[in-house]
């Protein structure tokens, strides 16, 4: 048997390919400089690590490897508890940490799931031997991911096939339809623990995993299917939401006769309803089409551009082996990935089953649509200048997951090998992206908190003061918010981005929860047509999961971050001493509490 673990200090893969290797599609040569050349690059923050060797000519089994993590963390506790304290609050030194692995899916578990999905059995087969993935050669031609809203009818005839025959597969093979699905539900439900810590669920949402986790997903996925067609250029399409004609579920997943369809979905939210990538559980009655449509435009030009200038804000927070899951999510895994799954999801189902669940999301073959544009984001999201650049630590780029690929064979991965989508030989058509301009609406509002008599007088007859937290969210919350720094220059600001931090507890993580946050604006709940204005800073979601580990099972103990640095300057408030916060909730009133609100500062 291959051994399960790899070194941390195993030689890098150079993802560095040329130009003319990658021949991306992603965006036009104008769209690029018209925002890049508003975003200064900035140096990355690297974080060094000491990292536990293992000795690749010696490979140890499982349960030294797991033994050796836990005395090494033992033997720190014993010299005063330190670390445990510091896992506890879901982070630790850098000198501790390490990357999480996947264990062998021998040791997948139970997963935690809904009442009403008791018996599900959510866990792969049982994996002879695993081989660790070998990056092929770049393909002369890369198979092309085409938007889901412009294939023809070839196209669709061939996707249809291949998906008819996944699902003809018996349920036990690891590559049917019914075991492709169970993937999410056991990384995302508790069926897994990291490496060595047997207390602790592993989670690939709302952390630094999110990305390369769905990417590797979508990857065999996608080979799967090509290999059951033979035909190796076959490429999934993407839900190309993030353009006006994207903004309604494709037709090609609505036809009650396709393999693609899938009954457990919205019947509110079938063509020609337009999506809302905001979603609050309710439908914005009070805008229009277009309305609808500008919003999400705008939606994505905050999500892409101004909360996501460093690669924390963008990809997620730190996770890393021993700590808590679900350290925080990056602006677009917030929304509107969530959103999508839930606005998809049926709103009538106990659990907002199927895409609205992610024990139960990807039995929708929508989930891998949606998702391609999701990894179409992160593929874009690295051409838009700044400081937008994946994370080099070793934590990151040697954390592991385990799949099955097109040949039955379990295969284990490694981010590292995933961060170019051309050297997994598939690439994104062309599309246009409305979006790059279509920037908030500025507004003519000053803040509320500054030392200039015209500033303090903006808010007219409101008062905000500082509130103290912890504070349930079942509310609106405005509260004055100190910075640290103000009238910074080009440069301190080309070198640091000003984040607001809010900590976060979910009481039930198995329940839909969102709220929405605004900066200097007027109302105490701002309609559905602010988030179009420049006050509107960004949304957090929670889509409904379980888990089984940890103080609280049902509670989610995480961070939301958004980016301060574009939006101060779009409301004026440069050399302001402060912002005011409104937290607004849109959906679990009851099921949120507010831990913290502040202003720190990334580079």
């Amino acid at each position: 048997m291959a051994s399960l673990y790899f070194s941390p200090t195993t030689k890098s893969t150079n993802t560095n390919i040329s130009a003319a290797e990658i021949s991306t599609h992603l965006i036009p040569k104008t769209s690029q400089l018209s925002i890049s050349r508003r975003l200064a690059r900035r140096p990355t923050r690297k974080i060094s690590c000491n990292v536990a060797k293992n000795d690749d000519q010696n490979p140890k089994t499982n349960h030294e490897r797991s033994n050796n993590m836990l005395d090494r963390r033992n033997m720190l506790i014993g010299l005063g508890g330190l670390y445990g304290a510091a896992t506890t609050l879901g982070g630790g030194p850098a000198s501790l940490a390490a990357p999480v692995q996947t264990p062998n899916p021998t040791a997948c578990g139970a997963a935690d799931l809904p009442s009403n999905a008791q018996g599900l059995n959510c866990c792969p087969p049982r994996a002879t031997n695993i081989v660790d993935f070998v990056l092929p050669p770049t393909p002369n031609t890369l198979r092309v991911r085409p938007p889901a809203h412009l294939v023809d009818d070839q196209y669709r005839q061939k996707f249809n096939r291949a998906i008819s025959l996944m699902k003809a597969l018996p349920s036990t093979d690891p590559r049917s339809f019914t075991q492709q699905a169970n993937v999410h539900c056991a990384y995302c439900n508790g069926s897994y623990s990291p490496v060595g810590f047997p207390n602790l669920d592993l989670q690939v949402h709302n952390s630094w995993l999110f990305y390369p986790f769905h990417r590797w997903y979508l990857y065999f996925f996608e080979r799967i299917l090509g290999t059951l067609i033979n035909d190796p250029t076959f490429a999934i399409p993407f839900w190309n939401w993030d353009t006006p004609a994207g903004m309604v579920m494709p037709a090609l997943y609505t036809d009650p006769n396709s393999p693609l369809y899938d009954s457990v979905r919205d019947r509110a939210h079938q063509p020609p309803k337009v999506l809302d990538l905001n979603y609050d559980l309710t439908d914005a009655n009070d805008l229009s089409n277009q309305q609808m449509i500008s919003a999400n435009l705008t939606l994505m030009y905050r999500q892409m551009v101004t909360n996501s200038s460093t690669a924390r804000l963008f990809l997620g927070q730190p996770y890393r082996a021993g700590t808590r899951p679900n350290p925080g999510g990056g602006s677009v895994e917030n929304v509107p990935h969530g959103t999508v799954h839930v606005w998809t999801g049926d709103r009538n189902q106990p659990n907002f089953e199927d895409m609205g669940n992610f024990y139960s999301a990807a039995r929708d073959p929508l989930f891998y649509a949606h998702h391609a544009n999701i990894d179409r984001m992160w593929s874009i999201w690295k051409t838009l200048g700044g400081n937008r650049q994946d994370f080099t630590e070793t934590d990151w780029l040697d954390a592991s997951f385990i799949f099955y690929d097109e040949n039955a064979q379990a295969v284990r991965v490694r981010v590292r090998d995933c961060l170019n989508t051309a050297r997994l030989g598939y690439n994104y058509q062309n599309v246009d992206l409305p979006w790059r301009n279509a920037q908030p609406l500025r507004t003519s509002r000053v803040s509320s908190i500054s030392s200039t008599p015209q500033a303090a007088n903006a808010m007219e007859s409101k008062t905000t003061t500082t509130v103290k937290f912890p504070r349930p969210l079942n509310k609106s919350i405005r509260t004055n918010v100190a910075r640290p720094k103000k009238s910074r220059s080009k440069s301190e600001k080309d070198r640091e981005e000003e984040e607001l931090v809010i900590e976060v507890d979910v009481l039930r993580h198995d329940k839909y929860a969102k709220f929405d946050v605004y900066i200097n604006d007027e109302d105490d709940v701002p309609s559905k047509k602010m988030q179009v204005k420049a006050e509107y800073a960004g949304s957090f979601v929670n889509v409904p999961h379980r888990h089984k580990q940890g103080e609280d099972k049902h509670k989610l103990t995480t961070t939301f971050r958004v980016g301060l640095t574009e939006l101060i300057q779009e409301l004026g408030a440069d050399d302001d001493d402060g912002i005011t916060v409104n937290l607004v909730p849109r959906a679990g009133k009851d099921n949120v509490v507010i831990k913290n609100v502040k202003i720190e500062y990334d580079s």
